[in-house]
């Protein structure tokens, strides 16, 4: 089973948790209804469409309002110290949440108690935090963008704002984000790097890398990132080795891309609608 905890942009919006659903382009929580556009509710749609096609029970959305302020990721964060040693999750995603170090301490302990302990995948805020709290290599996944990966590969930066400038974050610089990331403990187990060219990366080595299909347009189409991490964490959580998993998903975000090919103008609901497509697809040929 899998769990997905993030936020949204709306400070008015409460804590809930439960089984998510797609309801045509909105995610359903609790009978609430969530636009996805981009971010957490993007990762979620993406997860629960290629969920559709491995067989998969909706996942659990643990969700929370927070515009940049932390408050709401404080109370999600409280919230899955004392829920976590009672649940049964095989896989728990992390997402956009604001970075605490303290809070990812508890949260990794509370995890690890469990009866069994999921694999723990990071992204965005909590990835951060998880760096920045020296515990990368706790977790099983992470999915950093080039930007991102020049934060984990920097030992010394705090925050991403403090990224030194002669760590740069280019794509041809990215075998050697990889090893210093490695070098100084910042990774996870595995690493799947988005960019222009994709990595798979275990203990620092690159495994595999996708490069195809392009689709020139998702460049400007904010959330493929996101889609990306929801159908690596579904495919992880069908039982598929990871890996495995992010070759599978780095292709299927690329082959939705194409499929839909959207306009630059477009919305990434238009890449979730393709995911069953193109992971069927895939599948047929695996």
């Amino acid at each position: 089973m899998i769990a997905i905890a993030g936020t949204v942009p709306d400070a008015d919006f409460p804590l809930l948790s439960g089984p998510v659903f797609l309801q045509e382009d909105k995610l359903v929580l609790n009978g609430r209804q969530i636009a996805i556009n981009r971010g957490t509710p993007a990762l979620l749609a993406a997860t629960v469409k290629a969920g559709e096609v491995l067989g998969l029970e909706p996942p659990t959305a643990i969700l929370v309002g927070d515009i940049g302020l932390g408050h709401g990721s404080r109370d999600l964060y409280a919230f899955l110290v004392d829920h976590l040693p009672r649940s049964r999750f095989s896989v728990l995603c992390f997402h956009y949440l604001q970075p605490d170090v303290d809070w990812q301490y508890r949260i990794l302990a509370a995890a690890q108690s469990m009866p069994s302990p999921p694999l723990l995948i990071a992204d965005a805020g909590y990835m951060y935090a998880a760096k920045m709290g020296g515990q990368a290599d706790e977790y099983d996944l992470f999915t950093p963008d080039v930007g991102e990966l020049a934060f984990l590969a920097d030992e010394e930066a705090p925050h991403p704002f403090y990224t030194r400038g002669f760590i740069l974050h280019e794509e041809q610089k990215v075998p050697e984000l990889i090893e210093r990331a490695y070098q100084y403990q910042n990774a996870a187990r595995y690493l799947l790097v988005k960019g222009k060219k994709d990595y798979v990366v275990h203990q620092g080595k690159i495994v595999d890398t996708v490069v195809q299909p392009i689709t020139e347009s998702l460049e400007a189409i904010g959330g493929t990132g996101d889609t990306l991490t929801g159908i690596v964490t579904a495919l992880i959580g069908s039982g598929m080795p990871i890996a495995e998993a992010a070759f599978m998903a780095a292709h299927v975000n690329r082959l939705a891309g194409k499929i839909a090919n959207p306009t630059p103008a477009g919305q990434v609901t238009e890449i979730v609608n393709f995911i069953p497509e193109a992971l069927r697809d895939l599948l047929k040929n695996h």
